[in-house]
């Protein structure tokens, strides 16, 4: 999920920080891509409009690493 996306749906980074109980300041900090588990918080919160892409969170460095 990129975080453009994210912030485009809830029109803002304050509105979209505001609904995963974080700063706005954090979001800033995540780059292009959001982290994987915040993509599965953003997709339930979302009711599936914005959906987590397996793909990109494979890619994602700041992913946590399945063993």
């Amino acid at each position: 999920m990129k975080t453009s996306d994210a912030v485009a749906f809830f029109k803002t980074k304050s509105n979209l920080a505001k609904q995963l109980g974080i700063t706005h300041s954090s979001i800033s900090q995540w780059g292009s891509d959001v982290p994987e588990l915040r993509a599965y918080q953003i997709e339930r919160l979302t009711h599936g409009a914005l959906k987590v892409n397996p793909v990109i969170v494979l890619d994602n460095p700041k992913s946590p690493s399945v063993a």
